[in-house]
């Protein structure tokens, strides 16, 4: 009878140790391993691939802690993620990006890609314990014709900084975003220079979500040969942008919130390659 009353007791203060004990800060959903990933392209077409893809393994990126900065048109984007079911959870430097999907606005305003660049840095080496993939998107008003070798040189230096400083770290990179034009000007031009030297210059590495070809229909879309956002897609009275709201006639380039839905899935499909 002792023998047993021992043998009960030691079992509740096995119980009660396993229970009680605490679990380390990065134990959650979004510690998941990665696989391999896949680099490559991502574009229109990622949007029927996300769709085949079963909702087992669309879930898995909600377990792989990704952070993800921006401005005005990535809100779009994190809209459109929630409304196909993946919300972004906002971190800062205070605030752990270890809930999965993490998203956050640059304070850096738009039109200074220099500042955001090292405040995408900052934040990521903050938390470089916990985060598995990182994404950073420009604004439309980040590159111009007079800047865009200087943007080229600061972007690829934070995407090899990190890579030295956070092993292992994943990556997706975004082609900057166009805007809609009617009365012609090249300054889409610099953006689409920008997305071109972006994909061959990663490709080969990480995941590129080419935007660009996204929302302009591969080009089909634009001003006299120069690529731009199609009407269809950009936020218009008729369909607004869900958080910011109908754009000028011309000059902007938010998405309508039904556009956003259709193109944040091949967002999603290019985290997905990044740790399949």
């Amino acid at each position: 009878m002792k023998k047993f009353i021992v043998f009960v007791l030691a079992l509740m203060v096995v119980s009660c140790s396993s229970s009680d004990e605490p679990k380390p800060d990065n134990e959650t959903p979004g510690e998941t391993e990665l696989g391999e990933g896949q680099p490559g392209v991502v574009n229109s077409t990622g949007i029927a691939a996300w769709d085949a893809l079963s909702d087992a393994e669309k879930n898995r990126i909600k377990g792989w802690n990704t952070i993800f900065m921006h401005q005005s048109v990535g809100a779009d984007l994190e809209d459109g993620a929630e409304n196909n079911g993946f919300k972004f959870e906002y971190f800062d430097l205070d605030e752990k990006p270890n809930k999965g999907l993490s998203g956050n606005v640059f304070s850096a305003s738009n039109g200074n890609p220099f500042e955001k660049i090292s405040e995408f840095k900052t934040n990521a080496l903050k938390h470089k314990s916990i985060i598995k993939i990182a994404i950073f998107k420009f604004g439309y008003a980040d590159i111009s014709g007079d800047n865009i070798e200087e943007v080229k040189v600061a972007y690829k230096k934070l995407i090899d900084d990190l890579r030295i400083e956070i092993p292992g770290l994943r990556f997706v990179h975004i082609t900057p975003p166009l805007v809609y034009l009617v009365t012609g000007g090249d300054q889409n031009n610099a953006r689409t220079e920008v997305g071109s030297w972006m994909k061959d210059t990663f490709k080969d590495k990480d995941p590129v979500f080419d935007f660009q070809e996204a929302e302009s229909d591969n080009g089909a879309c634009g001003w006299d040969g120069i690529w731009g956002i199609c009407n269809k897609y950009r936020s218009t009275t008729s369909c607004p942008s869900k958080g910011q709201g109908v754009d000028a006639a011309e000059g902007q380039g938010h998405l309508c919130e039904t556009a956003a839905t259709k193109i944040s899935k091949a967002f999603l499909m290019s985290i997905y390659n990044a740790g399949k």
